[in-house]
């Protein structure tokens, strides 16, 4: 069998393009066949290390798993060996919550100056850092002009390099809402693109958004933190509104994500349907049980507190905004402990773009911290997230047919979850998209 240095090299052409000041390209495929071998493999559905594992990729998929030895006999003389024996190999990580479309930079007034164009551009530089974070896959939720749409495209037909995208276009909300934009006088008469108000008037425009492009819907069912003139814990969507959505959107085969911070927000939006509440940082008794029972995922942000807290005035956050996060930062964290504790469905979601892209993985400390065991932290990143996504046949498990998305690690994040924010080896599709062992 022969070696895979070429490969192995991949990721040094692409960082010399960037040093250079040139965007990366996309990578080149791999091999049809290839054989990668790990010290150990972690299965998530299992929980178990196993060592001495290794993959039979075909193209971008994974034909096989097993021991070394025995995949190394199966395999057709001649097949390409990449030897990963001092890493610990695991699932691409899912984040369930981005907008790779936007920075934290231009927070508050400073986001006016940035054109729809711009953020797409953004968008992908900041879906290379992800990918090279080791997220292989993200759901992002929310961007003006349906800049994530184009993202997406230009990743699925190899324009730009990036993690696989489901999107959601702009998000749905009521006129002044978290979704709105308040920042402008009242002479600019400006409404956000995806502002509607009243059951047929958000139907119509749950219909406008999927005709234009979105894999799924996300709807303000609350106030928010970083918006102008709202409040977090306010109802915005009425029950009757967001039954409207929720209907509309699952009969035209769509998800819908509901952000949701107030408690009675939260489950009126259960309760109408939704599939994930967003942020969930107010929820109540009532509404962890609602959540339990319906199987609908908490995506928690527990992470960017910090970033907000320490930064969020440097890159322009409203005084009003950051009031708001010291009112709402700490009680989310609390209620993360109290879902735990529950056992509600809880897929991770970091809210990327608040805080700098391609530092999704420090979040995985937090969760710990409040309660999640590291494996079930890996688990909210790679099965669960794969299941809310409804593409668990596709991510979140090194399984045969599954495409062949995985990281890399030194050391055993069972024991260190801090181990994933310091990714030496990331795959996408069979693909070798980032190789920094040692």
């Amino acid at each position: 069998m022969r070696d895979v240095r070429s490969l192995l090299l991949l990721p040094l052409v692409i960082f010399s393009t960037v040093a250079n000041g040139r965007a990366p390209s996309a990578p080149t495929p791999g091999p049809a066949l290839l054989v990668l071998k790990a010290g150990a493999l972690l299965d998530v559905r299992q929980g178990r290390l196993l060592p001495n594992h290794a993959l039979l990729i075909e193209g971008d998929r994974i034909k096989e798993v097993g021991p070394t030895e025995v995949l190394l006999a199966h395999a057709p003389r001649g097949t390409p060996v990449l030897d990963l024996d001092r890493l610990t190999v695991l699932p691409g990580l899912i984040d369930v919550h981005v907008h790779l479309t936007a920075n934290p930079e231009h927070a508050g007034y400073r986001a006016l100056s940035v054109s729809v164009p711009r953020e797409a551009l953004h968008g992908a530089a900041n879906a290379w850092r992800t990918l090279q974070a080791g997220f292989t896959t993200v759901r992002n939720l929310g961007a003006s002009g349906y800049a994530d749409v184009a993202l997406r495209d230009a990743i699925t037909e190899g324009d730009v390099p990036g993690p696989r995208m489901l999107v959601s276009g702009p998000a749905l909300g009521i006129t002044g809402g978290h979704c709105d934009n308040n920042l402008l006088a009242p002479e600019f008469k400006h409404k956000a693109e995806a502002v509607a108000d009243g059951p047929w008037a958000a139907r119509a425009k749950v219909r406008e958004v999927v005709k234009y492009g979105a894999d799924l819907i996300k709807v303000c069912a609350t106030g928010g933190v970083l918006s102008k003139g709202d409040h977090p814990g306010t109802q915005q969507y009425t029950f009757e509104e967001l039954q409207a959505i929720v209907e509309e959107a699952h009969k035209l085969g769509r998800k819908v994500a509901a952000h949701a911070h107030g408690a009675e927000g939260i489950k009126a939006a259960i309760r109408a349907g939704v599939d994930s509440i967003e942020h969930a940082s107010l929820i109540d008794e009532e509404g962890l049980r609602l959540a339990k029972e319906r199987g609908t995922y908490l995506v928690m942000d527990i992470y960017n507190d910090d970033f907000i807290l320490q930064h969020g005035e440097r890159v322009g956050m409203l005084p009003e905004a950051l009031e708001k996060e010291r009112q709402i930062g700490q009680l989310q964290r609390e209620n993360f402990a109290r879902a735990v504790r529950a056992g509600v469905r809880i897929a991770f979601g970091t809210d990327a773009g608040v805080y700098p892209h391609g530092d999704n993985a420090k979040q995985f400390a937090y969760m710990v911290k409040y309660g999640m065991t590291p494996l079930d932290a890996i688990r909210s990143a790679t099965i669960w997230a794969a299941e809310l996504l409804g593409w668990s046949d596709r991510v979140g498990a090194l399984e045969p047919g599954t495409f062949a998305d995985l990281i890399a690690v030194e050391g055993n994040p069972l024991e260190d979850i801090t181990l994933l924010e310091r990714v030496a080896f990331v795959m996408k599709g069979g693909v070798v998209v980032k190789n920094g062992r040692r």
